[in-house]
């Protein structure tokens, strides 16, 4: 086993690890050290003894044994006997999945309190369920790593200090949370979809947990068309996963992709969803962002997509939930209908400077107009703002290719 081995474990665990050792500790920097512990010392050990049968239930268990010499080594020796037994009847090796899925809930609507502010408890959430980085999640708000962990580090000690309880809410109080979660979901989902760095342009981890995570919320919240509308989105664009990369492993644009590889149960799930969105009739964001993916899923091919009902769908997004990525994509939509020097007229105003993806598609409008230099200086800027191996690769080849 190699390093690379245990870090993709961790990607894969530590989400489950951290929810189930809050429970048990009931302090989230507790859990998060003794999680951390165990996965050091998978480092140490895992190499020469090889891979445990289960790498979840392990990093669990010696977290939990951590746990408890933390409290026996802190505790008073009255208290010692009692916290170390209340400590495991908390948990035992063999945990059932669905007790898992239990606390990766609860820890959930716990960092999505509303006594935390909107930004705190995605970041917090991503930081402790999806198990990224403070410099990923930092990337995915487009701010500077140091503002992150700082609000990483006063959500937690919000919830510390506020005693927020670690649990479900009681079902009134579900919604007024469901936009955090939801927030929190689709993030986790668009770093597994496309990496924010690395030689891989997704990690399939992250996006799977994001959809699993979903079919949990539909299932406890079946009355949400929201929370049906980010299902039906995550499943319409994972479907197209095996056709974003060519041999090279580098991006392959929408518009260029075979389509035959396209997984189609995946479309047919997600096109009954949005039927369904449509049927109850309270259109929100994750619903019009579905829609609009399901125009392009029913196009048998790019030249034969439906620009103008994308655009309608955009507008629609635009009146009831505005923002400037929004005007971004909607762009996109525009260039096909108006043509790219509308497009281009409508985004030089959004403030999106530090967003790679800004001057990606910028690039690609100055390019169809004929401006090779400029759109050579817009994909120069997309590259040094990308840390993906693979997207920085199709960059470059846009790049090359505006320069001939």
């Amino acid at each position: 086993m190699v390093t690379s081995d245990i870090e993709r474990i961790f990607r894969e665990e530590y989400g489950r690890a951290v929810s189930v050792l809050v429970r048990v500790c009931g302090d989230i920097d507790t859990a998060e050290e003794a999680v951390q512990d165990a996965f050091t010392t998978a480092l140490e050990r895992w190499p020469s003894m090889g891979l445990p049968p289960s790498p979840a239930g392990w990093i669990i268990t010696t977290a939990r044994n951590r746990a408890i010499d933390r409290f026996r080594r802190d505790a008073t020796r009255e208290e010692r006997y009692a916290e170390s037994e209340w400590v495991k009847s908390q948990t035992e090796p063999a945990e059932e999945e669905h007790v898992v899925r239990d606390d990766q809930l609860r820890l959930m609507f716990t960092c999505c309190h509303p006594a935390l502010a909107m930004n705190a408890r995605v970041a917090l959430t991503l930081r402790l369920f999806g198990g990224l980085t403070t410099p990923e999640i930092a990337r995915a708000f487009l701010v500077p790593e140091a503002t992150m962990a700082q609000r990483i580090v006063r959500a937690k000690g919000k919830i510390r200090d506020a005693r927020i309880p670690y649990r479900i809410p009681e079902e009134r109080d579900l919604p007024s949370r469901l936009r955090s979660v939801l927030a929190v979901v689709y993030l986790v989902f668009n770093e597994g979809y496309t990496a924010s760095s690395g030689d891989r342009l997704t990690r399939d981890d992250l996006s799977k947990e994001a959809i699993r995570l979903a079919r949990q919320l539909r299932a406890l919240m079946p009355s949400e068309p929201e929370v049906f509308g980010l299902l039906a989105l995550m499943l319409l664009t994972d479907a197209r996963r095996d056709a974003r990369t060519d041999d090279d492993g580098a991006l392959v644009a929408l518009r260029d992709q075979d389509r035959s590889k396209w997984n189609r149960a995946l479309i047919a799930e997600g096109l009954d969803l949005v039927r369904e969105c449509l049927r109850i009739d309270r259109p929100g964001p994750y619903q019009i962002q579905a829609a609009i993916n399901a125009v392009h899923s029913d196009a048998p091919s790019a030249d034969e997509t439906d620009w103008r009902q994308i655009l309608a769908l955009y507008d629609q997004h635009m009146a009831i939930a505005p923002s400037p990525i929004v005007s971004l994509n909607r762009a996109v939509a525009v260039a096909e209908v108006e043509g790219p020097r509308a497009a281009l007229s409508s985004i030089e105003h959004l403030g999106l400077g530090d967003y790679y993806l800004f001057h990606a598609i910028r690039a690609d409008f100055l390019k169809r107009l004929g401006r090779d230099s400029e759109a050579v200086v817009a994909y120069e800027a997309a590259i040094k703002l990308t840390e993906n191996a693979a997207e920085r690769k199709h960059l470059q080849r846009q790049s090359a290719l505006a320069r001939r």
